[in-house]
C-alpha cells in the first residue's frame, strides 16, 4: 500500500492555531464503521454515543515544558534544546539548534545560568546527548524555564501553557500532548462516569516521532518510533470486566489505542504491563481490544491517519475527512474531534 493512498487536500487556514475557550465546545464528527454514516455534533454531546457498561480509556501523560531557549558558551549565541528521552545521570537525548554549532563539548546556559549543560555525545539520526547541571529538582527548574514543545504546524505562541495539557494529565514525560483528550472537561468526565461508563487510565509518553512524516513510498518501509507506556492493573481489570460483560472498550486518542493494542493478548484480555512500544498500525491490522476511538483529525499521509484507516476503512475515513474539510472543521492539536464506533 502506498503512502500516497492516505493523502487528502487540507487548506492551511483549517489548521487550528489556538484552542477555543471552552474545551468541550469543539465540534465532533461521528463515523460509523459499519455504514460509513457521518454525523455532525459538539463534543459535549459525546455521552449520547456511549452506553452504560462501556469503558473509556485515557492517556494521563503530562507534557514536559521541554523546550529550552538559551545561549552558547562562550559568546552568547542563541540556542534551542528540546528534551526527548531521559537517559539517566542528568543526561537527556535532545534535538538541538543550531546543530552545526552544538557538537560534543559545546556548553550551554539557560535562565542566566540557573541551568547549564554540555553536549556529551551524538546519536544516530543527529540527536544529541546533553548533560545538565542545576540546583534542586530538575522538573521544577523546567517548570520555571521551559516552554511547551508545540507541534511544527502551530505557529502562534501559546498564552496559557496549561491549555496544552489534558485536565486529567498526571505523569510527566511527554514531548507533545495526547491531543484527543484536550476536549474533555472534568464535568464531562463526571457525567460520563455517572451514566455507568467506566473510566480508566494508561500512560504513554508521546514522542516527537509522532509528527515525523512518512517519507517512504511504501508504508511498510517506514520505521516506527518507540514510546514508553504503562497499563496499571486496575485499568487492565476494568477492560477485562467490560469486555466480559459485553461492553465496548473506547480509546481516547491513538496513544491509548497503541498502548492497549501493544500489550493485549490474542483474545483481547489485558494484564498490567509496562515497556517500550513501536507498534505500527495500518490497514490489514486486526484490532484485539479497541471497539471505539475518540480522536483528532490527522495529517495527510501520516501514521496516525493510517491507524484510523485500519480501524474504520481507508475509503470511509478519507470520505469523512473530505466532508470535514468541506464543513470547515478545525484540524490537529487545537482542532475538532471524531468519534468512530
Amino acid at each position: 500500500m502506498k503512502t500516497s493512498d492516505f493523502y487528502y487536500d487540507l487548506p492551511q487556514e483549517l489548521i487550528a492555531q489556538t484552542p477555543i475557550q471552552q474545551r468541550d465546545a469543539s465540534r465532533l464528527m461521528t463515523l460509523s464503521r459499519g455504514t460509513g454514516a457521518v454525523g455532525h455534533h459538539h463534543f459535549y454531546e459525546l455521552p449520547a454515543f456511549l452506553r452504560p457498561g462501556d469503558c473509556l480509556i485515557l492517556n494521563d501523560s503530562r507534557v514536559l515544558p521541554a523546550r529550552l531557549l538559551g545561549q552558547r558558551l562562550p559568546g552568547g549565541g542563541a540556542c534551542e534544546v528540546l528534551l526527548l528521552i531521559d537517559r539517566g545521570e542528568k543526561t537527556w537525548e535532545c534535538l538541538v539548534r543550531p546543530g552545526r554549532k552544538l557538537r560534543t563539548g559545546a556548553r550551554l546556559s539557560f535562565g542566566n545560568g540557573v541551568l547549564t549543560a554540555e553536549v556529551v555525545g551524538e546519536v544516530e539520526g543527529g540527536n544529541r546527548l546533553v548533560r545538565f547541571d542545576y540546583e534542586g529538582i530538575f522538573l521544577e527548574v523546567l517548570e520555571r524555564l521551559g516552554k511547551m514543545p508545540l507541534p511544527p504546524y502551530i505557529k502562534e505562541e501559546l498564552q496559557d501553557q496549561e491549555r496544552y495539557q489534558t485536565v486529567y494529565s498526571k505523569v510527566l514525560g511527554s514531548a507533545a500532548a495526547p491531543t484527543a483528550g484536550l476536549h474533555f472537561t472534568k464535568e464531562l468526565l463526571d457525567a460520563i462516569s455517572a451514566m455507568g461508563v467506566g473510566v480508566g487510565y494508561v500512560t504513554l509518553h508521546v514522542g516527537l516521532g509522532t509528527f515525523r512524516p512518512v517519507k517512504e513510498a511504501e508504508i511498510t518501509d517506514h520505521e516506527m518510533h518507540s514510546e514508553y507506556c504503562v497499563i496499571p492493573q486496575e485499568t487492565a481489570d476494568l477492560i477485562n470486566r467490560t469486555k466480559a460483560a459485553g461492553g465496548r472498550c473506547i480509546c481516547v486518542g491513538t496513544t491509548s489505542c497503541r498502548t492497549l493494542e501493544s500489550w493485549a493478548a490474542a483474545d483481547g484480555t489485558m494484564s498490567a504491563s509496562a515497556g517500550w512500544t513501536d507498534i505500527y498500525i495500518y490497514p490489514g491490522y486486526r484490532f484485539k481490544v479497541m471497539d471505539g476511538l475518540v480522536t483528532n483529525f490527522h495529517l495527510p499521509e501520516s501514521t496516525l491517519i493510517m491507524l484510523v484507516s485500519a480501524f474504520a476503512g481507508r475509503e470511509q475515513v478519507l470520505a469523512a475527512y473530505r466532508e470535514a474539510v468541506a464543513e470547515k472543521y478545525r484540524f490537529f492539536s487545537f482542532g475538532d474531534a471524531m468519534f468512530i464506533s
